[in-house]
């Protein structure tokens, strides 16, 4: 490395604070489970496709939730040598694969019901009661005690409890129906409501995990004000090579190359890389790696990296 160069990183532990639930996970993963159980018993007895859409869904709570435990406890691992960012990402895998397997309940839910409209089940409306009533209760009491947490997996397993608790009382008042019209094809009607309502948190989900794994810019993070940020430091002349992208939920990083005057001490120029640290905490970016080169490096006028400005450092 040339002597002008600086590499600095530093890194923020108090943009990184995300207690995540543990406990909290481990309390719903159980109860979840009874849920299923309640639903899969009422649904077959019950011949409710609506019912067994929603046991469904909570299927993949299941998933969710055990993922999450899993993906949170793989989390706690130190970074080392083959993972130097340690495990953080086990949960955006977790999502991710929730998200998928939503997706393909969706379509399972979806066929079943078109084969319901042709063919409708004589429904017995006095399960469905019970057991989406259990549904109901139980995911309230789990979505709204987690509902204010920020980590992704809780979110979504959040998103799935609410979820889940709209179809529960959908599969209520589906049996209200029933028990006074006898009209069977609300069964299948709300089970594809409850594929829609389960497709769009599905859709959510991947959308915000595949953005994570392919390195997008974060949500809520604006390129341009972390330009100006960086740039309004004084002593900073350019930047350019800039990367921002998520390690895992709550936790941002970025690393660029700053332009700065040659004639710098190495005092001076880690004085001027704190200070442009201190401006990107105040955006939400903890984990910052910046290098710093003086007027004369050969570099690209271009703020994003570019295939140009790769193949100018290699040579």
């Amino acid at each position: 490395m040339s002597e002008h160069i600086q590499d600095y990183g530093h890194d923020h532990g108090d943009v990184f604070h995300s207690h995540a639930p543990a406990g909290k996970i481990k309390l719903a993963f159980f109860l979840t489970l009874i849920i299923l159980v309640v639903e899969v018993l009422g649904g077959w007895l019950s011949h409710s496709l609506a019912l067994l859409s929603d046991a469904g869904h909570v299927l993949t709570d299941i998933g969710a939730l055990g993922l999450s435990w899993y993906a949170m406890k793989q989390s706690e691992k130190p970074a080392n040598e083959g993972m130097t960012f340690g495990y953080y990402r086990a949960g955006i895998l977790a999502a991710f694969i929730n998200g998928i397997t939503l997706i393909l309940i969706t379509i399972w839910i979806l066929s079943e019901a078109y084969s319901r409209f042709q063919y409708p089940e004589h429904v017995t409306p006095t399960w469905m009661f019970v057991s989406a009533g259990v549904g109901l209760a139980m995911n309230l009491y789990l979505g709204l005690g987690m509902r204010h947490e920020e980590n992704i997996n809780v979110k979504s397993a959040v998103l799935h409890m609410l979820g889940d608790a709209a179809a529960s009382a959908g599969v209520i008042i589906g049996g209200v129906i029933i028990l006074f019209t006898h009209w069977y094809a609300i069964d299948p009607l709300l089970s594809v409501l409850i594929a829609l309502l389960i497709a769009r948190g599905a859709w959510t989900i991947v959308k915000q995990t595949v953005g994570v794994l392919m390195e997008g810019t974060p949500a809520g993070v604006q390129i341009p004000k972390v330009v100006n940020a960086i740039m309004s430091v004084q002593g900073v002349q350019h930047v350019h090579d800039l990367h921002v992208w998520t390690i895992t939920s709550g936790r941002n990083a970025l690393s660029c190359h700053v332009v700065v005057d040659g004639k710098l001490t190495v005092e001076e120029t880690q004085q001027l890389l704190r200070d442009v640290e201190h401006k990107l905490v105040h955006l939400g970016i903890g984990h910052v790696t910046i290098q710093a080169e003086d007027p004369t490096h050969l570099h690209d006028e271009s703020i994003l990296c570019t295939n140009d400005g790769i193949e100018a450092h290699h040579h």
